[in-house]
């Protein structure tokens, strides 16, 4: 007798066909939704094999914000003497250094984050914004380590919060919304010009010079504050300055410029990077 089992006439199954879309590429941001335990995946995996066979694994997030701060207190301090606000410059430069090292690391790795994913994306079918994506959020989990070494330096300087300090959500919302609008931007040109990851580290050292971590953005004359505030990261740098140790706060029109900026960075990053999406595959 045999054992093999009839099969039903009619299999209760969905076909799914994909086609390459055309002309202008609808975001499709609910696909973001449907795969969301695969941004789950893909941020814990980046944030696991960052310290992965590291001597000190987590500690790197602790220790390279401290050096940047030694550095940058001996040269803006103790060479250049400029103003911090009536504010303890080791704390004032610290202070910065918590939304900047989440901007440029999530730039940085939103940047190279389509070639270093390219095994999955000539294998299987997902968004690939997924991954820029994944790899911004992967920054958060360093910044809530640095964030409690900030804690501990207020409380050594007696520094209580403002009550602005409920700001400080959306402060960290514009940072990362600016490394994603950017990073969209530079992780599609970087698949089709290589050239594009030697850029990086020289953009996030110039940016940097640019952004008042070291120094206070009033240093800046009047007549170029408005210029000043197209970089974004300037009004999310005061703003963290205000919220938490009662510098000066940002200027109104600051803010406004730098969200303005943000949104643009975006919404063109996710339209440029779905426009090229469809190329990926072939080009990596």
């Amino acid at each position: 007798m045999s054992n093999t089992k009839a099969l039903p006439a009619k299999l209760n199954s969905e076909t799914i066909v994909l086609r390459p879309s055309r002309g202008w590429i609808p975001l499709n941001l609910h696909e973001l939704w449907v795969f969301r335990e695969l941004i789950y995946f893909l941020t814990w995996r980046d944030i696991k094999v960052r310290y992965k066979q590291t001597v000190l694994g987590a500690a790197w997030a602790i220790l390279q914000p401290l050096i940047n701060m030694v550095v940058l207190t001996f040269i803006f301090g103790n060479l250049a003497k400029l103003s911090t606000d009536n504010i303890p410059r080791p704390i004032f430069t610290f202070t910065a250094l918590l939304p900047w090292g989440l901007f440029s690391k999530a730039l940085a790795d939103a940047g190279r984050s389509m070639l270093a994913n390219r095994s999955m994306i000539t294998k299987v079918y997902f968004p690939r914004l997924i991954i820029p994506l994944s790899s911004v959020l992967g920054g958060l989990v360093d910044f809530f380590i640095q964030f409690a070494i900030l804690l501990g330096m207020m409380l050594y300087y007696r520094i209580t919060p403002t009550s602005a300090v409920w700001s400080l959500p959306l402060f960290v919302v514009l940072s990362l919304a600016t490394a994603l609008g950017f990073g969209l931007w530079l992780s599609a040109l970087n698949v089709l010009y290589r050239d594009v990851g030697y850029i990086l580290p020289f953009l996030t050292q110039i940016w940097m010079l640019v952004t008042p971590v070291a120094y206070s953005a009033k240093v800046v004359p009047a007549e170029y504050q408005f210029l000043y505030a197209l970089n974004p990261m300037v009004g999310v740098v005061e703003g963290f300055r205000w919220a938490l140790l009662g510098a000066r706060p940002p200027d109104a029109l600051t803010l406004a410029v730098s969200t303005v900026i943000t949104m643009i960075a975006l919404i063109s990053g996710m339209v440029y990077f779905r426009r090229m999406e469809r190329t990926f595959a072939d080009m990596v």
